[in-house]
């Protein structure tokens, strides 16, 4: 039986966490994973970590949207493996960008015979990039990190929400036309979409699935291409939602239990 996460069991999720080294690194609340003190200090002594699965587990997805010569931005690339594995796949020009001075730093020096991989210091609501400068932006958990302090998994709150759009539209500003935007998570197209689909972004929504007894998703949202009309309707539907009164909100438990480091196999 396949098992697929959603917003509404993230604090209840429990996979593996007899790893010795997922343990010593975990917070002691949620909130931190959205600190970048916590993760540069993490950085210093933790040397790599992956969320949802290697490049193996989603690279059949991604070679079908993501050529090798393309030009592609890691956002929140972290001490992943992902940008190492893509550039011995083949893949020929990958900037890596993190918050963490410490990560930047680390992983410049570690690939620092690597001519392809770049590495910069950045804040994804504030990219220091021209417009439509990359044939993909890819995040592999980032998103993901700036959910943790949610409670409500149907409705996303207003500083979250605003904290999203600023990442989006920076996203979508850097894409070139054509160019698509990957997002890997664990969350389910009926929480996930309703983040993405804005015709202000400009791009159309397709998702995949990939691992098998526990589900993660691969969306590629493709700059210059409109929302379908269900997704179209379904963007109408959360701006009419958001103009309501709020009357029946359903809690998931506070932050007592781990968010990220329960979910990566």
């Amino acid at each position: 039986m396949s098992i697929s996460c959603n917003q509404s069991t993230l604090c209840k999720i429990f996979i593996d966490l007899t790893q010795t080294h997922r343990m010593e690194y975990l917070p002691d609340s949620n909130v931190r994973y959205k600190d970048v003190d916590y993760w540069n200090e993490r950085y210093r002594t933790e040397e790599s970590f992956e969320w949802f699965g290697d490049f193996t587990k989603f690279d059949h997805l991604l070679r079908q949207h993501v050529g090798t010569e393309e030009n592609i931005l890691m956002l929140g690339c972290g001490n992943s493996a992902l940008s190492y594995d893509m550039y011995r796949a083949g893949y020929t020009s990958i900037t890596n960008v993190d918050y963490s001075n410490v990560c930047v730093e680390s992983m410049a020096e570690r690939h620092k015979d690597c001519a392809q991989l770049s590495w910069l210091c950045m804040d994804a609501r504030r990219l220091a990039f021209p417009d439509g400068v990359f044939d993909v932006v890819l995040e592999k958990g980032t998103l993901d990190a700036m959910l943790v302090e949610e409670r409500d998994p149907w409705k996303v709150s207003e500083n979250t929400a605003r904290l999203l759009h600023q990442v989006l539209l920076e996203v979508s500003r850097v894409l070139k036309p054509g160019g698509r935007f990957i997002s890997v998570t664990f969350a389910q197209p009926h929480f996930r979409k309703g983040l993405y689909a804005r015709a202000e972004y400009d791009w159309s929504i397709k998702h995949y699935h990939y691992g098998n007894s526990f589900h993660y998703f691969l969306y590629v949202l493709t700059k210059g291409e409109e929302l379908s009309s269900e997704d179209a309707a379904l963007e109408r539907r959360l701006l009419d939602e958001a103009e309501a009164p709020s009357t029946n909100i359903r809690f998931q438990e506070a932050d007592s239990e781990d968010f990220l480091n329960n979910i990566g196999l």
